[in-house]
């Protein structure tokens, strides 16, 4: 009897091949459980729907059968089926080994390493500081607050495209909040619905390491309840913390201390109740914020992305920055910010959730009502507002906003 093929990972990221002369469908695993990258030819794209888990060796090779007008596909069969099992892209034994000795490997770490150095930002310390101090040179600007900062919301997209953005956030914090807990509120992309990631290790980046405000983290896995995901292996490699550590440690040196904490996505698109509604949430953001009320003080910052519009999330149209329906996505963009800076969590939660989803796919909403309902800011100013083609073909949008109280 044919052996029952095992199904296709969820969440690998599936895109077209950006080799020139390698075209095919780019298979990857954000979750960094396999290291290999896999380029499978346009002609055996078809073959993936047999790694369903309700298809067998046979069915795949009826399907290669035709594609290649032969009988004898057998060994192409079993290649194609070892190859996505090696790689460690199917639900199977070697995939589980695979993540397990990554998950230890995290664990038992003394610090969470960089892993957008080099990439997402220079990975030498002097060409670091530099880039840092460039890009925080280029902040619009922006009309002088009254009242206490509470905190910032940044981008977390990559920084040379939210550059702006992110220097109008970061030239809101002063020199004097040196010694104080930055409580770093980071979109969760690949973590459990509902839950908050917390870790103790120190973040290490280029310019050194920093410093983690351990007595909050027990404080909080001691208080938390259920929403609490302790040790959470997404730490190990989101961007949406990485990359405020960076600016954080330009500003007050490579010992900053920090509380990073993964907000994991909510609300009834994530299968959760609206936030408001939802006691472990609730749980947590309430022990957050009594939990930072005491002890010395802190400052919070958020890393929101907001609109994410075009062909790379779905839609049919491509989307360009700034022009056509980006106009009117820049309204609803404004609106929203309109809604945090008022300081009202639940009502921001109602500009997101439209009982279908949120239909401009903000991936920073939980990030952002997290910061409302814990920090409890009294007032908001939107600093800036931009749209970037993050390909031809499709626009993420973000701001630069400050809270105070």
């Amino acid at each position: 009897m044919p052996k029952v093929l095992a199904p296709l990972r969820r969440h690998l990221d599936l895109l077209p091949s950006p080799l020139p002369d390698t075209p095919g469908l780019l298979i990857r695993d954000p979750f960094r459980y396999a290291t290999a990258m896999l380029v499978l030819p346009p002609p055996l794209i078809p073959c993936l729907m047999m790694f369903d888990g309700g298809h067998d060796e046979g069915d795949l090779r009826v399907v290669l059968s035709r594609i290649t007008d032969s009988v004898g596909v057998g060994a192409l069969a079993e290649h194609l089926a070892s190859t996505l099992s090696a790689s460690g892209f199917l639900e199977d034994v070697p995939f589980e080994e695979m993540r397990d000795a990554r998950q230890r490997e995290f664990a038992g770490a003394p610090t969470r390493k960089a892993v957008h150095a080099g990439a997402g930002y220079p990975d030498e310390a002097i060409e670091l500081r530099a880039w840092a101090a460039a890009c925080l040179a280029e902040a619009p600007d922006a009309a002088p607050e009254q009242g206490t900062l509470v905190g910032i919301a940044a981008p977390h997209v990559s920084p040379d495209g939210g550059r702006r953005s992110y220097a109008s956030a970061y030239r809101a914090l002063t020199p004097d909040l040196a010694d104080r807990t930055f409580v770093i509120l980071g979109t969760s992309h690949y973590g459990t619905p509902g839950r908050f990631g917390l870790t103790r290790k120190c973040f290490e980046t280029p310019l050194g390491v920093t410093t983690v405000d351990d007595a909050r983290i027990d404080a909080l896995i001691a208080d938390g309840g259920p929403a609490v995901d302790v040790e959470d292996y997404c730490h190990a490699i989101e961007h949406s913390i990485e990359f405020q550590v960076v600016f954080l440690q330009h500003l007050y040196g490579p010992a900053v201390r920090i509380l990073p904490i993964l907000c994991g996505a909510l609300g009834p698109g994530a299968g959760r109740p609206s936030p408001p509604d939802d006691p472990d949430v609730t749980r947590f953001l309430t022990a957050l914020s009594a939990v930072c009320a005491e002890g010395p003080p802190v400052v919070w910052v958020a890393g929101i992305d907001m609109a994410h519009i075009g062909q790379r999330y779905g839609d049919r149209k491509a989307a360009v920055a700034d022009q056509g329906p980006m106009r009117e996505v820049a309204e609803e963009d404004r609106a929203r910010c309109g809604a945090l800076a008022a300081g009202d969590a639940a009502a921001f939660w109602q500009t997101i959730d439209t009982g279908e989803g949120d239909p401009l796919n903000w991936c920073g909403s939980s990030a952002a009502y997290a910061l409302l309902a814990a920090a409890r800011p009294r007032r908001g100013a939107l600093r800036h507002y931009e749209q970037w083609n993050i390909d031809p073909a499709s626009v993420v949008t973000f701001a630069g906003m400050a809270f105070y109280r």
